[in-house]
This record gives structure tokens, sequence and C-alpha cells, in this order.
């Protein structure tokens, strides 16, 4: 499960997804994000179905590796359908013992909710998949420059997201080597209940935290030796300007945000 987590990772390739600026990017994925909660009825979820369909087919990266990354939710998915199916009583009842009652209701609404949360991650994960890390800062720190009018330090922010998103497949893969390493000398990750497998989790998170603040250490170093004093008075070797493709997109993002408003009034 550990080498399935795709998120902060990127995916190098040739794609129109690829070539839009990092900021249209960004706003895509807050209207998706909007439009899957507004999103209501199986119409509504087969339209986001196909157009999620077609922003991954235009990516150009493979499904199975955004599937892939699905696999470290299964618990939280889990729990949000069981949730849903035992605590929502609406429509017709379907099984009543004891305190136990799942409705129609109920399963309806659990199974939104599972699309919803998969299509949540498989969004957020398609737009760090497509955007560098630099890409990604600048976009940040274009999009929310409106708060320096405030005070707010939107270049530090912008800089700490970046760095956070960078270093998760960093942490990923070195978890995965600590974990190589212990099970070289006997240790079982996969055996027993809950409990005992969280125990067993113990002697790996230790050096982890200990890799992780080195890790830190040494690029707070590496900045202070390069006189890095924040984003003032720093300019860009590539300014971000928006292009045709990036008009065009938001407009059928801002379409299909529209439609999903359409649909939940007339249902």
């Amino acid at each position: 499960m550990i080498r399935d987590i795709t998120l902060g990772q990127y995916y190098p390739i040739e794609s129109p997804i690829h070539r839009l600026d990092p900021r249209t990017k960004l706003a895509g994925t807050l209207i998706f994000i909007v439009a899957l909660f507004v999103a209501q009825g199986l119409v509504a979820y087969l339209i986001a179905t196909a157009f999620l369909a077609s922003v991954i087919r235009v990516s150009k990266v493979p499904l199975s590796y955004m599937v892939r990354g699905l696999k470290s939710i299964v618990i939280l998915l889990l729990f949000s359908v069981v949730f849903n199916i035992f605590f929502i009583q609406d429509g017709t009842m379907l099984i009543h013992v004891g305190f136990i009652t799942i409705t129609t209701g109920g399963l309806i609404q659990a199974a939104f909710m599972a699309v919803r949360l998969v299509y949540l991650i498989i969004g957020s994960t398609l737009m760090t998949l497509t955007t560098t890390p630099n890409d990604l800062t600048d976009g940040l720190e274009k999009s929310l420059g409106f708060l320096k009018k405030i005070h707010v330090p939107v270049h530090e922010i912008a800089m700490i997201m970046s760095i956070a998103l960078r270093f998760i497949p960093i942490l990923v893969e070195e978890t995965d080597k600590i974990m190589k390493a212990q099970m070289a000398r006997g240790a079982d990750f996969e055996s027993g209940n809950l409990i005992q497998r969280a125990k067993a989790m113990v002697p790996l998170l230790v050096p982890l935290f200990i890799s992780a603040f080195r890790r830190a250490s040494d690029l707070a170093m590496a900045m202070e030796a390069r006189c890095y004093h924040g984003g003032e008075g720093r300019t860009k070797m590539k300014p971000l300007r928006y292009e045709r493709a990036d008009k065009a997109a938001y407009g059928v993002l801002l379409a299909f945000l529209a439609l999903m408003v359409v649909l939940r009034v007339l249902a």
C-alpha cells in the first residue's frame, strides 16, 4: 500500500493538460470539487464520470496509475460507506435487526458518497501528476497574490505546500526501504489484528521521523547557504501567462459547474 501512494508525484509526459497554466489546473480542481458536492442524482454523476474520464484521456496519464493511489484510502472509503448505510434512514426499509436498520436511501447515499470520494482523490491526484512542484508553487503564489495586501506571507505558504507535496514520494520511498530492512530482520507488518499491526508500526515510525527531521534540517541549511530570504524582490525565469487553451479550459469548467447546478435545481 505504501508504494501505491501517487499523490504528490509528477508523471512526465507531453499532453494538453500538462501544458496548461498551473493556475488553471488549481482553479479547475477547485471547481471540480465544488461541482462534485453540488451534484445530485444519477444523471449528474454520470456526467461527472464522463467529464473526469475525458480529462484523464486528454492528460495521457494511465488510469491504472491513478487507480493505484486509491488503495491508500480504502479504510476511509469503507468507513464512509458503512456510516451512511447505517445512519441514514430515508426510503424503504430493507433490513431491520435490533438497532441495525438499512434503507434504500442509505444505500444510495453510501454509493454516491463512495463515488464522490473516489473522484475527489482522482481529480486531486491528476493535478499533481500533471504539474511539476515548481509550477505548482508559482501557480499558488500567483493565485493568492491578492492576500499580500493584508500582509499574508503568500510566497512562504506556497513554498511550504510545494515542499510538503514534494516530500510525499520521498517519504514513501524511505518508508518502503525501512519496512524492507525491518522485514529482513524478522519484523511482521501484515499478520495479527488491527491493534497488533498498529503496534508493529511503532518501530517503523521512529526511524521515519528521524529521517524526515534530518531531511528538513538539510533542506533548511541548503536554503540558508544559498541566501534564501523569501520572495521579496525575486523574479521568475518563466513568468506565468494565460494562453488560449487556458481560457478554453476555464470555459469548459464553468459550463460543467453550471450544468451541475442546473441539474441540482431540477432534481
